[in-house]
């Protein structure tokens, strides 16, 4: 499986090999940086990993290399990315980092995609001693776990129930219905927005899960149409993020407000869903409009890739890179010196200054964002919109 994935890795990283030959003197006296990971190219993680974080993995290896290599104190070398599929499999993440960390020995690592994996990922990199800065890492439990190797740069359930929440009471919400992923990340969130719905009067009109690789949510949709709520809240991932928002239109259920996440901030949301994303709302914490570095990441990865990053994890991913990047540059591959930097110092990225309360992102509050005239807007709170919020109008 592993010369598999490595034959697979070779072909993949191609832009990498071709970015160091940029500046082949610079690179004659530097042994490479090796990192490595393990992420989904196949099976059902894959619709997000393939969006969120392995094209910024070869953006950014292929950035730095062809700005001399990273800078390890002061000493510029060239990065070797060993990627691997891990077939969105747990076992198979969990073996090749194992591989990765404990007998190829690679410098550094860079994190899988997704709550499970990153789940079981953490202690193992916690254990070996490798920082393990995590973009698409959604769960509670995992922060409170306390791994000192362990960062997590999206916003946690509790913060991104709670914006929610706050937005729709702010706007007069009175009843909802919600469906949410039966694994970890659904459960983790649902219970967030349970525990942030108990502090107001909003009335839950329905709860509804669902198993990965759902095909029909048609009948849930239909039951919910029939109590009319003023909204519907969707904990999903992206297939079925578009997936229950296709069949809202079909059996004509239109609340006044329609939130679907993960997958909303992906261009192929908008894509699939073309007139019908506007209004829509989801996880999203960032667009051009946030910085002058995020619209040149943006504009960067778009024209390598010929699609658009998403509007929430990749910024949070590409985040992760600059974090790493700069402790490199300050304290060298020494690991746990690594993690000390990480874990005490501010860093600045393309979302603004982050900085770590133990695992913890602390500087980001909750989020929510809004399909606009085909941007997705950051809506909720206030103080981070790039736009205010709109009534959704009516399927088309």
């Amino acid at each position: 499986m592993l010369q598999a994935n490595r034959r697979r890795w070779i072909q993949q990283a191609g832009t990498v090999v071709g970015a160091a030959a940029v500046a082949p003197r610079l690179f004659a006296q530097s042994a490479p940086v090796k990192i490595g990971y393990a992420i989904a190219r196949t099976g059902p993680w894959a619709a997000g990993a393939q969006v969120s974080q392995e094209p910024n993995y070869l953006l950014w290896a292929e950035q730095v290399n062809a700005g001399g290599g990273l800078s390890v104190k002061g000493v510029k070398r060239p990065i070797e990315l060993m990627g691997y599929d891990d077939r969105s499999e747990t076992e198979t993440c969990v073996r090749t980092f194992e591989k990765l960390m404990g007998s190829d020995k690679v410098d550094l690592v860079l994190p899988p995609w997704g709550s499970g994996a990153n789940f079981a990922v953490a202690p193992l990199a916690n254990r070996f001693g490798y920082p393990l800065l995590a973009p698409t890492a959604l769960s509670r439990k995992l922060i409170d776990m306390q791994l000192p190797y362990f960062f997590s740069l999206l916003q946690q359930p509790d913060k991104m129930m709670g914006a929610l929440v706050d937005m729709l009471v702010a706007n007069n919400v009175k009843t909802i219905a919600i469906v949410y992923m039966d694994d970890l990340f659904g459960l983790e969130n649902f219970a967030a927005l349970n525990t942030a719905l108990k502090k107001t009067s909003i009335q839950v009109l329905e709860r509804k899960s669902y198993p990965l690789g759902v095909k029909d949510l048609a009948p849930v949709l239909r039951a919910m149409k029939d109590q009319n709520p003023d909204a519907f809240i969707g904990i999903t991932y992206p297939p079925d993020t578009i997936l229950a928002s296709r069949q809202a239109r079909e059996v004509g259920f239109n609340p006044k407000f329609f939130y679907a996440s993960v997958g909303t901030a992906f261009q192929l949301y908008r894509n699939v869903m073309a007139a019908n994303a506007e209004g829509v709302i989801g996880m999203g914490s960032w667009n051009v409009k946030t910085s002058a570095e995020a619209r040149a990441y943006f504009e960067a990865h778009t024209k390598k890739f010929g699609k658009e990053p998403d509007r929430w994890a990749s910024g949070h991913a590409w985040a992760g890179l600059e974090i790493l990047q700069q402790a490199v540059a300050r304290v060298g591959l020494d690991r746990k010196a690594l993690r000390e930097q990480i874990a005490k110092n501010e860093f600045k990225t393309i979302l603004g200054p982050i900085r770590f309360e133990g695992s913890e992102n602390a500087s980001i509050p909750g989020t929510v964002a809004q399909w606009q005239g085909g941007e997705f807007e950051v809506v909720w709170p206030r103080g981070r919109a790039t736009a205010a919020l709109i009534p959704k109008p009516a399927w088309k």
